[in-house]
């Protein structure tokens, strides 16, 4: 589970976005100005922190120069403010996304998983569904403890679909992100395919994948 800090003074915001960050399966910690955040930020591990810039004590300027002088960690700033400059600033910072006051939960649950897939560190990657094991760089599948035979291009498939889960993919973009191809020709079937390989590899889990009629498949947990 991706753990966010999200860094901002109105206690709203942080209460709308701590409870769209749990509904959308994260773990959420929360600071209330910059001080706060880079204490925060260097004691603990996050997997992206959401940092307001207009904030007492210490902005989000400051803040985020400091934080990123002691950990590598995504940032996804906000700010009711759309100066270019102020955006320009927080790219020079290395700051992962901007998003701009009002804005959609939804949206900035989104752009959250964007900075998260950019970011992700497949080195100690694996994946837990109750008995099933995705181990991602031993490139092997278990299910109670017992190592499941698959063809590389299923492992990639499964992979795929576990890092978008209960999101419905269509047959294009699961093309473009398996198999990089990026237009359709005749190769729809590949997919439909190799769904079904990966479902009867999967065993009693074959219902995981699920298909999503008028649009194409899912990986659902």
């Amino acid at each position: 589970m991706s753990k966010l800090l999200i860094v901002d003074d109105e206690i709203k915001i942080r209460e709308v976005v701590k409870e769209y960050a749990k509904v959308n399966g994260y773990f959420c910690d929360e600071a209330s100005n910059g001080n706060e955040a880079i204490k925060k930020a260097i004691n603990e591990d996050y997997d992206c922190i959401i940092l307001d810039i207009m904030m007492p004590e210490l902005d989000g300027f400051s803040a985020c120069k400091k934080i990123k002088q002691y950990k590598d960690v995504p940032i996804i700033m906000l700010s009711a403010r759309q100066e270019e400059d102020d955006k320009l600033l927080c790219f020079e910072l290395g700051v992962d996304d901007y998003v701009t006051k009002p804005f959609s939960p939804k949206e900035l649950m989104a752009r959250i998983k964007a900075v998260l897939l950019r970011n992700k560190k497949v080195e100690n990657e694996r994946y837990i569904f109750d008995d099933l094991v995705v181990d991602v760089i031993g490139r092997e599948v278990l299910i109670a403890n017992k190592k499941i035979n698959m063809t590389p291009k299923e492992l990639d498939l499964l992979v795929y679909l576990i890092e978008n889960k209960n999101v419905a993919l269509s047959r294009e973009q699961i093309l473009a992100g398996v198999w990089k191809i990026t237009s359709y020709f005749n190769d729809d079937r590949t997919v439909d395919t190799h769904i079904k390989m990966l479902r009867k590899s999967l065993g009693k889990h074959r219902n995981k994948v699920m298909t999503v009629r008028g649009t194409g498949y899912k990986f659902e947990v």
